[in-house]
């Protein structure tokens, strides 16, 4: 028995050892089979943000094609996270256009983005921005493990966007210590559970009425209308009423609308600038932001429309309610479609009648839910329609960089008159033109013909409007109709190149200085001739997209002291021409001209306006004649400036005609300068009697 025991515990034994090697060799096989899976580089477009990505560091893929200016970029060597990812990464070089893999470390934010222009990308600044990140070569570390898959924070899939719907109905989780497995039956559960939602209850009829209160509307100098709208479209379409014989026009219309209640903000609340209106981060979590991780960051504008706008609505008595909230529907849809941002086109409100009133300007709101949201609270003043006082008010006091003008961008002025003028336009508008400013006209439901008796100034929108090719002109024939105008507008306003007014006589020359410096000058008038250049110089506005600066000097030979695109700046070109020294010799008036011709004005751009300003104290020891007419022929008006000796006659040759306009004669040198205020008058005279057709 004893012995049966001890073969059998041999044998137990025995088994258990051939189950441990089993398993030992089983594991071993298993081990051999198991691979580490390959790191897969997760592939991104062109215009992804690295703020979209949550993860902290990782490497991707970038298409090629990026250098676009479309995708934008702010900074250098450190970027803001609103920047797309490839595009700084080819900004920064580690990266060509053919696109490849890139490490990517997010790091802190910045107080300031400094912009350059690198490896094909313009790269813009950025005062202030949360989150920054840098592009490195793809090369991972050591023991660091890159997300095979990122993770986004805001771009959602269709599908998980209308799976929104449903997660409101679904049971909030059961909070848990420890991770549990889930069984087939809890699954299913969940299934029931989901596909079962709470059905809410409808509000009450007496609860809605306490949203919508119908209410008549007072009679208006125009109109007689229901004041209830609805804050998108319109519930009836009827066609616009005709005009009565007088100037009162009567609307039959009973068309219901809904208006939403809400509180009427003032002007002065409106015109007020915050800096908070600025939504660039600053640090601080705004309440939006805590409630949701899919917000979107607020643009900073299209660079591709940059300019400075401003809306003049009209707010008269005669245009009634429901014309005026059609009016600030136009400009929603506006501030909607430009884009508005810091980068891009800028937007203020100004509404007419008796006097005008600037309800926000440029810098009040800084993008376009901003804005839309302050048009929304904009209330009808009523009164005439002073349309040239706005106009006047708007060239004194609205571009201003105070009010957020920016030297950079074009100004813009839209009007929008409901019939007519109820004072004059011209002189308002010509002012405005010379200032600079492109001014548009939208006219709705303009004087019928037993109206034309009342109208101020016939023709106002042609005298008005910055050019009469009627790329500056809508006429609207019904307020139902007004809607069509939003596009073509906006497509216009953001055509830049075509934006004639902003071109003035201070901003579009290229100004060539041909500066005598004979022995017959001496160095102390020189000096003075020199200080002559720098006064007229003081009075444009320089930059290498504005007015140019170059300059000559001559005796029997000829110096070019500095060319068009030497410098860029008023700084620049004032301490260039100090710097000129007086060179002394004889005086070749005429070959000096022909030089000028071949170094300065063959240079000039071709949407330049050429002038040459000539100043010499004696008669030329050559022929002026032939040089002066090459100069006509070649489009440059020549100011001749003649100082002491200089002959009368020769100065009438050389300038352009009519000579009494473009010679002047001075007697001492010490008495140029008085004829500096003189000279630019003539310059702005002539540039602004051009036709504006």
């Amino acid at each position: 028995m004893r012995t049966v025991v001890l073969t059998m515990k041999a044998s137990v034994i025995e088994m258990f050892l051939v189950l441990l090697v089993t398993g030992v060799h089983s594991n071993k096989e298993t081990s051999k089979k198991i691979k580490r899976p390959k790191f897969t580089v997760p592939q991104i477009n062109c215009d992804v943000k690295a703020g979209k990505i949550i993860n902290p560091e990782f490497i991707v893929k970038c298409p090629a094609g990026c250098q676009d200016p479309k995708f934008h970029v702010y900074g250098t060597d450190v970027y803001a996270s609103y920047s797309s990812v490839c595009g700084a990464a080819v900004h920064s070089g580690v990266l060509d256009n053919s696109g490849g893999k890139i490490l990517v470390r997010k790091v802190a934010g910045l107080s300031g983005y400094k912009g350059s222009y690198s490896n094909g990308v313009q790269s813009l600044s950025l005062p202030r921005w949360r989150e920054s990140f840098i592009v490195l070569e793809s090369k991972p570390k050591k023991g660091v493990t890159y997300p095979s898959a990122l993770t986004y924070s805001s771009s959602k899939s269709p599908a998980a966007q209308a799976g929104e719907t449903t997660k409101a109905y679904q049971r909030p989780p059961i909070p848990a210590t420890t991770a549990q497995p889930v069984t087939l039956m809890q699954l299913l559960a969940v299934t029931v559970d989901v596909a079962t939602p709470t059905i809410l209850p409808r509000p009450s009829p007496s609860a809605a009425s306490t949203t919508s209160i119908r209410r008549p509307e007072p009679v208006g100098h125009r109109s007689q209308e229901m004041d209830l709208w609805s804050t998108t479209t319109y519930t009836s379409s009827q066609n616009r009423p005709g005009a009565d014989p007088g100037i009162q026009r009567q609307d039959p219309s009973g068309a219901a609308f809904e208006k939403p209640v809400r509180a009427d903000v003032s002007l002065g609340e409106m015109d007020s600038w915050k800096p908070g209106s600025v939504l660039l981060d600053e640090g601080r979590v705004p309440k939006e932001e805590l409630s949701t991780q899919s917000l979107e960051p607020v643009s900073l504008g299209d660079p591709n429309c940059k300019i400075d706008l401003s809306f003049l609505i009209d707010g008269s008595t005669s245009i009634g309610k429901r014309r005026f909230r059609i009016q600030k529907q136009l400009l929603a849809g506006v501030a909607q479609a430009l884009d508005i941002g810091p980068a891009g086109p800028l937007m203020g409100v100004v509404q007419y009648g008796d006097n005008p009133a600037t309800h926000f300007n440029l810098k009040t709101h800084m993008n376009s839910r901003d804005l839309k949201t302050a048009i929304e609270k904009i209330t009808q003043r009523g009164g005439l329609s002073n349309v040239g006082r706005a106009i006047s008010f708007v060239t004194r006091n609205f571009f201003s960089k105070a009010n957020g003008n920016r030297s950079s961008a074009p100004n813009v002025v839209v009007v929008m008159v409901d019939g007519w003028p109820t004072d004059k336009v011209e002189e308002a508008s010509r002012l405005a033109r010379e200032s600079g400013i492109n001014i548009f006209f939208i006219t709705i439901e303009g004087a019928a013909e037993n109206e034309k008796q009342y109208v101020v100034e016939p023709n106002f929108a042609n005298k008005a409007v910055c050019r009469t090719n009627g790329f500056y002109s809508f006429h609207v024939q019904s307020w139902f109709g007004l809607h069509k105008t939003l596009q073509p507008l906006v497509k216009r306003v953001c055509d830049t190149d075509r934006l004639a007014c902003s071109k003035t006589c201070l901003n579009s020359a290229d100004i060539g200085f041909v500066i005598d410096g004979s022995s017959s000058v001496g160095t102390g008038n020189f000096r003075t001739v020199l200080q002559f250049v720098t006064n007229l110089t003081k009075e444009f506005e320089i930059s290498d997209t504005d007015t140019r600066v170059g300059a000559v000097q001559y005796t029997y030979e000829q110096r070019l002291e500095f060319g068009f695109d030497q410098y860029s700046s008023k700084p620049d070109i004032l301490n260039a021409i100090k710097r000129v020294g007086y060179w002394s010799g004889g005086t070749s008036t005429g070959a000096a001209i022909n030089f000028a011709l071949e170094q300065l004005f063959k240079k000039s751009k071709p949407n330049k306006r050429k002038l040459m300003i000539l100043i010499t104290d004696g008669r030329s020891y050559d022929d002026v004649r032939i040089p002066a007419m090459a100069a006509h022929l070649k489009g440059v008006i020549t100011y001749a400036i003649g100082v002491a000796w200089a002959a009368q006659e020769e100065l009438e040759v050389i300038a352009t005609h009519p000579a009494r306009d473009h010679s002047f004669f001075v007697d001492e040198f010490d008495n140029l300068y008085q004829y500096v205020p003189r000279i630019i008058q003539n310059i702005c005279t002539e540039f602004n009697s051009q036709p504006r057709n």
